[in-house]
């Protein structure tokens, strides 16, 4: 075990650990990490500490010796609507880092990961990759829905028709007062819920845990498994990089196809391959989504909340209905294979387990997982466009576009900034057949934060929700719906294409042939070689704009973010 060699050349260490609390007997121990983002941040990771003690004990118990580390992270949804939102994708990159200090200043012989949510989740996927130590991976699960199954996504909507005047602030009062009921991810197919999914998908955690109810026992027994389980990785010295390989990356591709995962998957997975010393090019997802089941009924773009994912039978279902289309030979912390596992998991009585769950609310598992014969869409969820406007690509989460919307030519209101853009769209400054653009919000223009407080005011109106395109170099919430185009690459900070566009120029979106094109000028067509000309003289004169931040982190990730379409990871 490393950490008994590290004891031999660092005399210090054995006295500093005695020192808080650890016994003689400790110390000759097999030595785990246990790193959470336990923190009263949001919660997502108020409730994490718990299950920390749960993993602490199963290492405990299979002989080891635990070490709780910490690096907590923040919530999307509380930096909403303020310069706050611009760090979180900082923060992903920041924790990942933290957690390299963490685990090589003092090495140890295994690791357990213990998140929930939107950044916190991939960066630990990350740092897995990259310390690649023996490591498995326990989420936090997800919070129960409010009353009526009110969960947080519906708040944007009903925020931005309180300032319609079309509901009351009483109203709205009291959705905001019970849209979160319990601690966990939020209960919708955001971010937070898709990568936690993604963590199983890639192997990285035990069958069938991903997305489990933060409130049900099941997930502490999970957590205390997991710690068990650590242990054999740490003595077979199977590490990460053993485990996933590129073919792993493609299942967990079919997967985000099957559930309809969030578009912001397409920052996190490429940086996370990237610490697993793979090249993983958004135009994969593309191809990999195209003709693939869409399975997944819940929200924002199905019925149901997150919660359900689980009563269905999780990640194991989605599995079993694209079974043909995996790679069931890939490697998993569990030391068996992915075909392994789900032979297992079907005679152990799992899916009967979750049929008692569906039963509890009335459903059966068809009702959230489709069968795959009985899909709700057949060309999965994620479409890459490029074009003259998007000469490195832009992504639009095609399941949450109205159909209205596949095929459209635009007019271009550009903004330089959300605010200015969200309070042209609500108080209808904005028309049908506007293309709104909201620029210098990608990784070196301001952090890439996410712009869902326009995307919800656009997709929420009746009118403009069906008639109106936002698009941008930033990014959206996993809560978003609507035409929304994001992670225009190359960004608005760099002098890309977006940067050029002025009012009143046409804008054609072609989501089947996957184009995002400037075709015209104050209202008239161009040719191709007529809109390259006006461009190239447009660069001529764009000037750039000057840093936001001087200082900072924020100033130090706007230097060496990579582009969106390749993760947006600092290097």
């Amino acid at each position: 075990m490393i950490s008994q060699e590290i004891r031999k050349i660092a005399p210090e260490q054995d006295p500093l650990r005695m020192g808080m609390g650890w016994t003689v007997e400790d110390l000759s121990k097999p030595q785990i990490m246990v790193e959470s983002t336990f923190g009263d941040s949001h919660p997502g990771s108020a409730h994490l500490l718990e299950l920390v003690e749960e993993a602490v004990q199963g290492v405990a118990e299979a002989g080891g010796k635990a070490a709780r580390y910490f690096a907590t992270d923040i919530c999307d949804g509380m930096a909403q609507g303020h310069d706050g939102i611009n760090y979180s994708l900082a923060s992903r990159d920041t924790i990942a880092n933290l957690i390299e200090i963490h685990a090589n200043a003092t090495p140890f012989d295994g690791g357990v990961f213990l998140s929930s949510c939107d950044k916190a989740v991939p960066a630990h996927l990350m740092a897995i990759g990259r310390i690649n130590m023996p490591s498995i991976l326990v989420t936090g699960g997800v919070m129960d829905a409010g009353p009526d199954l009110l969960t947080l996504e519906q708040i944007g909507k009903y925020s931005a028709q309180c300032a319609r005047g079309e509901i009351t602030p009483e109203k709205l009062t009291w959705y905001k007062q019970h849209a979160c009921p319990s601690c966990g991810a939020c209960s919708f197919m955001g971010t937070a819920s898709t990568m936690q999914i993604m963590g199983e998908a890639l192997g990285l955690m035990l069958p069938g845990s991903a997305l489990m109810p933060a409130t049900c026992q099941d997930l502490r027994t999970v957590a205390q498994r997991a710690g068990h389980q650590v242990m054999k990785l740490a003595e077979a010295g199977l590490t990460p990089r053993q485990i996933v390989t590129m073919d792993s990356f493609e299942n967990a591709i079919m997967v985000h196809a099957a559930i309809s995962g969030s578009t912001n998957s397409l920052l996190h997975i490429p940086a996370i391959a990237h610490e697993f010393g793979l090249t993983l090019e958004a135009d994969l997802f593309d191809r990999m989504h195209r003709g693939a089941h869409y399975l997944l009924d819940i929200r924002p773009a199905g019925h149901w909340p997150a919660q359900y994912f689980y009563y269905a039978g999780g990640v194991p279902r989605v599995m079993e209905e694209i079974r043909s289309m995996l790679h069931l030979d890939v490697m998993t912390v569990t030391g068996k294979t992915l075909g392994e596992n789900l032979d297992e998991l079907k005679a152990s009585g799992y899916y009967d387990r979750c049929d008692e769950y569906c039963a509890k609310v009335g459903l059966k598992w068809q009702d959230i997982i489709h069968p795959f014969d009985h899909a709700i869409g057949e060309n999965g969820a994620i479409a890459i466009l490029r074009g003259n406007l998007a000469p490195d690509g832009a992504v639009i989460k095609h399941t949450a576009c109205p159909e209205e919307m596949f095929q459209a030519t635009l007019r271009a209101r550009p903004f330089d900034s959300e605010e200015e853009a969200i309070h042209a769209v609500l108080t209808h400054e904005t028309q049908p057949g506007d293309a709104v653009f909201i620029r210098y919000e990608g990784p070196k223009g301001s952090g890439m934060p996410e712009m869902f407080y326009t995307s919800e005011a656009i997709s929420s109106d009746p009118e403009l929700g069906r008639s109106i395109a936002l698009i941008t170099d930033g990014r959206f919430s996993g809560a978003s719906t609507g035409p929304s185009i994001g992670h225009v690459s190359p960004e608005a900070a760099e002098g890309g294409p977006i940067a050029l566009v002025e009012e009143g120029d046409l804008v054609h979106i072609d989501i089947p042939n996957r184009k995002l094109e400037l075709v015209g000028v104050q209202g008239q067509a161009k040719t191709p070689e007529e809109m390259d000309e006006i461009l190239a003289q447009r660069k001529q004169h764009w000037q750039p704009k000057e840093n936001k931040y001087s200082s900072g982190i924020l100033h130090i990730f706007s230097r060496s973010a990579q582009s969106p379409m390749k993760g947006g990871y600092m290097v």
